[in-house]
């Protein structure tokens, strides 16, 4: 009992093996070297690491220190139990229980320490590790030690098979001898496990390489996007200042002459008071001495009440602004020109430059095609165009290219198309043919194209087609092209943006944007 609970005390509690090289984390608790080193290159790039046992969290990577004292503990443990496990015990220690060291096939016994050293030593006498039992060792026939291998039938026999039994006539070997090709082979094999192991960590290592490299531009796009978008605020939060003190400005220039005005009249009111009260003073007095002395201020009493509207209303409503409130649109004005101003850096700050001066190249679209005026959209037509031959102009095919074409750099552009119906989107080279089947984009070698036929996507290219397990779910998709990286991806502009496929080559011309359209269908360039 004792001894399982000193093997539990002894045992790590990842591998729940015995301890190999034990170490211990600051937290105190003790683990495998090999068995904590895992578990912490899992952690890396987590930014945190954690004790596996007791979960206290480290901020760094914490450092191992071997703990000898229990490397001493459990390599005296270890002995003593392979020396107990094993269950052999010394054939010749009749009065006690001493644990085996060797066996000896000759002797058919086990011998302790002790006798070994007194056991002989002729190579008749084969040692071998501690044997639990002899009945494997013997022939199950003849009850003899196995002491050949039998090529033919890979089995091990003993002299009498090899002579009168049913192994005899075959090719034979002493045990030894098989035993040693037989270790030659696995030896073999050893290298090539180890060799595949060894591919094996260099693939992990490579992976984690990778994951950490993720990792880091994750963090990278993350920082550089907070600062963008903080700088986004920051400029509509002076955006937002500039246009309050707009407002205040502005009403305080419409309130001032209000005020004055209203001033003025409060004047012209406490005035007409005065004389209303004296005129009721007047008209409550008995002596008519008195009313008629005072003749001159009646004849300017009766004047002012004859000019109907007050003189000073008049003179200060010519005073206030026309319309007496604020100019909505000189602010509507101003916030127009700032943002179209932030919005144009950050157009220039954003990492896919939109490409906003593409057009479809008339010159070029099937007479089946119809054209806009503002050369934006393409849809199939029922009539036949009748467009002047010219050599670039597309005669097999409803389709049509850019005018605009890229040889370098990044490009990004959107198209609306007909949700359901047969459409293609794509690019194409300009020295793509002009007729016949290898003049339709995807068909050749020269352009590459998503098609959709009711929402159901494949990409195409030199007449191979990929199929795309997505189905098109809105009507909007965004094109992105990097020359020099050889990129050319599409995705599906939806909530939330989805990615539908890359295609990855080396391109060898310029590129044109290019549309295809059958039956009704239509595409419409947005950017």
């Amino acid at each position: 009992m004792a001894s399982a609970d000193l093997r539990e005390e002894l045992t790590c509690p990842i591998c729940l093996s015995l301890y190999s090289d034990p170490v211990t984390l600051k937290c105190g608790h003790n683990f495998c070297m090999g068995c904590i080193k895992r578990v912490l290159c899992t952690q890396d790039g987590s930014g945190v690491y954690t004790c596996p046992d007791c979960r206290k969290r480290f901020t760094y990577r914490p450092t191992l220190q071997r703990n000898l004292k229990l490397s001493n503990i459990v390599g005296y443990f270890i002995p003593t139990q392979q020396g107990t496990h094993s269950g052999v015990f010394c054939t010749y220690c009749v009065h006690s229980s001493v644990p085996a060291t060797k066996s000896c096939l000759m002797c058919e016994a086990s011998l302790c320490d002790t006798h070994l050293r007194v056991h002989s030593k002729s190579e008749e006498h084969v040692l071998t590790e501690p044997i639990t039992s002899w009945g494997n060792r013997k022939c199950s026939t003849h009850k003899e030690l196995l002491k050949y291998y039998c090529t033919e039938d890979a089995a091990c026999i003993c002299v009498s098979c090899s002579l009168a039994g049913e192994h005899r006539g075959h090719q034979v070997e002493l045990l030894n001898e098989a035993s040693e090709k037989e270790k030659k082979k696995l030896r073999n094999v050893l290298q090539k496990l180890t060799t595949k192991r060894e591919k094996t960590e260099k693939r992990v290592h490579s992976l984690q390489e990778h994951r950490r490299g993720v990792q880091e531009k994750a963090a990278g796009v993350t920082e550089r996007l907070t600062a963008w978008i903080r700088e986004i605020k920051k400029q509509l939060e002076d955006l937002e200042k500039r246009v309050l003190s707009d407002i205040t400005r502005q009403q305080e220039q419409v309130l001032l002459p209000i005020s004055d005005l209203i001033q003025q009249l409060e004047k012209e009111k406490d005035e007409l008071t005065r004389k209303m009260r004296h005129i009721e003073e007047l008209c409550t007095m008995t002596d008519p001495l008195t009313v008629l002395q005072d003749q001159e201020s009646h004849r300017d009493y009766f004047c002012g009440a004859e000019k109907g509207d007050n003189e000073v209303t008049q003179t200060g409503d010519k005073q206030v602004p026309a319309g007496g409130d604020l100019d909505e649109d000189l602010i509507s004005v101003t916030i127009y020109r700032d943002l179209a101003d932030i919005v144009t850096d950050v157009k220039r700050g954003l990492y896919v430059p939109v490409t906003s001066d593409l057009l479809l190249d008339i010159n070029t679209a099937n007479n089946k095609v119809n054209i806009s005026g503002d050369l934006k959209t393409a849809s199939w037509s029922r009539l036949y165009q009748k467009r002047p031959k010219t050599q670039e102009r597309f005669t097999y095919a409803p389709q049509v290219y850019s005018t605009r074409s890229f040889s370098s750099g990044r490009h990004y552009w959107e198209v609306q198309t007909s949700k359901l119906g047969l459409w293609r989107v794509g690019v194409c080279y300009p020295s793509m043919e002009r007729g016949g089947q290898q003049s339709v984009i995807g068909k050749n070698n020269k352009s590459w194209c998503l098609l959709s036929w009711n929402t159901v996507l494949t990409m195409q290219h030199n007449i191979m087609e990929t199929s795309i397990n997505d189905f098109l779910s809105c009507d909007t998709v965004g094109i992105l092209l990097d020359y020099e990286a050889g990129r050319l991806t599409f995705y599906e502009l939806c909530d939330p943006i989805r990615h539908l496929h890359t295609v990855t080559v080396t391109f060898t011309e310029p590129l044109h944007a290019a549309f295809w359209v059958w039956d009704n269908t239509w595409v419409r360039i947005l950017s």
